[in-house]
């Protein structure tokens, strides 16, 4: 079996095999391209935040905050809520985090639905009515974030989501309608259909791998095919 034969055996076969992801490649990464990534993490949906910076001298001290616990923390940190409130997270050596308000020197967390929907609409900017508050405890496909999160979806046309951790009270994650189709797209471009991160699986090098030998083989019969190379008979 001479080249030209050769290679036109191995382009045509291995084609068959790899041309519906090539064409998932092509169909997903042309989505990719239309939509900036900016836009498929809700972005341009966070609200403006004009509250003042935390004031020191209003802050619960350390030793304040350590009254209010039941075991020392590890680490504090002061933040500005995503209601503005001026809160502290606390964390320790063992166990789930928790969230003090400074102002009432009091325990917030874990968060229940009503303070989490509080949250999730001062965080989004022009918040439409809430649908649903739904409290996460498991990973799910859309979310691997925090747990528990509360799942606050928004009655829009966007099909927004937005996850606030119970312990923190930090907004954790955005989800919409299209970061939902660019997330199965990605899983497709990447052949990770169950975990929807991991691109360096076998499935997908031996893919590009039968992908590449199709493009050389095609390189090689390209000069056959219009006629500058004469094919020597068998």
């Amino acid at each position: 079996m001479n080249l030209a034969r050769t290679a036109s055996w191995i382009h045509k076969w291995l084609a068959l095999i790899v041309g519906v992801q090539v064409l998932f490649w092509v169909a997903s990464g042309l989505f990719f391209a239309l939509f900036p990534i900016e836009q498929v993490r809700s972005e341009h949906r966070i609200a403006e935040t004009n509250a003042p910076s935390l004031d020191a001298s209003t802050l619960a001290s350390p030793a304040e905050i350590a009254a209010l616990l039941r075991a020392p923390p590890t680490k504090i940190s002061y933040e500005r809520g995503a209601d503005g409130r001026a809160v502290a997270v606390v964390e320790f050596a063992d166990g789930r985090p928790v969230l003090i308000d400074l102002a009432a020197r009091a325990l917030l967390s874990p968060l229940g639905s009503d303070a989490a929907t509080a949250m999730a609409r001062a965080y989004v900017a022009q918040a439409p009515a809430v649908r649903t508050a739904v409290l996460v405890e498991k990973e799910t496909p859309e979310y691997r974030g925090a747990l528990p999160a509360w799942r606050v979806a928004f009655d829009d046309a966007e099909g927004l989501a937005v996850y606030v951790a119970a312990d923190t009270g930090r907004v954790t994650a955005r989800r919409s309608d299209l970061w939902r189709v660019y997330d199965a797209l990605w899983a497709l471009h990447i052949m990770d259909w169950r975990d929807h991160e991991n691109f360096n699986n076998g499935l997908l090098i031996a893919f590009s791998v039968m992908s590449l030998i199709v493009v050389i083989a095609g390189f090689i019969l390209f000069p056959y095919r219009l006629g500058w190379v004469r094919r020597r008979p068998d």
